[in-house]
């Protein structure tokens, strides 16, 4: 009798993922997605653009007030976001 070499399909996808170059932009996708969860309803309805360049989340705000609040609290979302997507995503955050 021969063994079988089983493996989880998780692990499979993610390693067809890793092997196109798709994990990284799945992940980011998931962050940015993650948005609203994270930061609440009320802060991601003033925000209006989220992109990520260089390992840092780009957030356009309606309201230019909220702008220092929300950079005192940079190093908090940066924290809660990549644990939501269980990977070191972002690095930085910046408020525009």
């Amino acid at each position: 009798m021969f063994k079988r070499d089983v493996k989880p399909i998780g692990d499979l996808i993610l390693r067809n993922l890793r092997s196109q170059g798709l994990e990284t932009p799945l992940m980011q996708k998931r962050l940015i997605d993650s948005w609203p969860i994270v930061a609440g309803e009320a802060i991601a309805r003033y925000t209006t653009d989220l992109t990520i360049r260089n390992q840092t989340l780009y957030v356009r705000l309606r309201v230019p007030a909220l702008r220092t609040d929300l950079s005192m609290r940079r190093q908090e979302f940066i924290g809660k976001l990549n644990n939501y997507v269980g990977s070191q995503v972002i690095a930085d955050i910046r408020f525009c």
